[in-house]
């Protein structure tokens, strides 16, 4: 990958599930995109929340376009046989910015190691043939404060470098939520900086 694409992404574009059941044995996997660990958190706490009754919630997760974090929890099932079978799959489709979490419903016959390793990619390789992956960029988001007076040169700005505006409000003055590519980010804020009166936060 060269550096023109160093923040480009492969991740889900929705939620989705996925099943897998083995002796009785009923694996539910969950899907999802997210963007930070608290968001990983939430899910999985609403997760165990709602499927109180399932014996194990086996999760898996990576984030940012480095790839570089990533961790994945067995959730009680002897070691490596689940978390890490789970995080293989997110791996090998090369994805980042996803959660997957695998409750078990245990049916009263055990699957061995290879059993579980087998049923937790399984199920997870399901939830992900349920879903579409999209590509992605790495976004930088600020907020620009400025007065009316310079209303136009903003305009101007925005035409043509094309950030989203993802909030705005004009009041006593003017602010906007900007979300950028982040390979594009610094020559905005440069531009933005040389317009009068302009603060970036």
């Amino acid at each position: 990958m060269d550096n023109s694409d160093s923040d480009k992404y492969l991740t889900f574009s929705i939620y989705s599930e996925g099943v897998y059941k083995e002796k009785g044995s009923r694996f539910l996997a969950f899907a999802f995109p997210v963007e930070s660990e608290n968001e990983v958190k939430e899910h999985i706490k609403e997760l165990k929340k709602k499927l109180y009754d399932a014996r194990h919630h086996v999760y898996a997760f990576r984030l940012g376009a480095d790839l570089k974090t990533f961790r994945c929890s067995d959730d009680g099932e002897p070691s490596n046989s689940s978390g890490p079978p789970v995080l293989g799959q997110i791996q090998s489709f090369g994805l980042t910015n996803v959660l997957i979490v695998v409750a078990r419903y245990f049916g009263g016959t055990k699957l061995g190691v290879p059993g579980l390793i087998n049923a937790y990619r399984s199920a997870a390789a399901d939830a992900i043939a349920n879903n579409s992956i999209v590509e992605k960029f790495e976004q930088d988001v600020f907020t620009i404060e400025f007065g009316y007076a310079v209303m136009n040169d903003v305009m101007k700005v925005m035409k043509d470098d094309n950030p989203e505006q993802t909030k705005q409000q004009f009041d006593n003055s003017c602010s906007m939520q900007l979300s950028i590519r982040k390979r594009d980010c610094q020559q905005l804020r440069q531009k933005l900086m040389a317009i009068d009166g302009m603060s970036i936060k």
